[in-house]
């Protein structure tokens, strides 16, 4: 199938936004690496030889550009920086610092007792992979993929809360 890059963008531009949203969870950042994501599509569209879906390859750069972005904004994350990342809700203050370093922990502890598909599936997610991309992976429908976090994420939310530490 032969593309434009005006066929890609008009196909997926939303998708590639609301990607970067999920790992980003900021809408200016999104935006301006949705655009870095289509000039660097412009710039390698030639050389895409079709081994991956159209949509893979878009993600993968998105990725790309999103890990680019994190690594100017912080060098050698280890998991527990990305699971900070990923849960971050944006508030610098000391206090709140402190609060997410412990939970982090604590749900990295957590996470060593799941079984091991739950648990890539939602260590491929906090990487930044879609769900479609994480349900070719791990040899899942994309939909599995979706329940598989939803469950884990909600399975530790639940014991978090339990253990008192809180959620809003």
């Amino acid at each position: 199938m032969s593309f434009t890059i005006k066929n890609l963008y008009e196909l997926y531009r939303k998708d590639v936004y609301y990607y970067l949203i999920s790992l980003t969870h900021d809408q200016s950042v999104s935006e301006d690496l949705s655009a870095e994501v289509f000039m660097s599509a412009i710039k390698s569209l030639p050389n895409f030889n079709g081994n991956s879906d159209i949509k893979t390859w878009l993600f993968s750069i998105a990725r790309h550009k999103w890990y680019e972005y994190v690594r100017k904004e912080k060098k050698d994350q280890t998991i527990l920086d990305r699971l900070e990342l990923y849960i971050s809700n944006k508030d610098f203050s000391l206090e709140n610092q402190i609060i997410n370093k412990a939970i982090i922990h604590r749900l990295s502890e957590l996470l060593d007792n799941e079984p091991e598909k739950a648990k890539k599936i939602l260590l491929l997610r906090i990487d930044g992979y879609s769900f479609y991309e994480i349900a070719k992976e791990v040899g899942v429908s994309e939909s599995s993929a979706r329940v598989l976090d939803f469950r884990l994420r909600k399975k530790l939310k639940e014991i978090m809360i339990k253990e008192g530490y809180s959620y809003e």
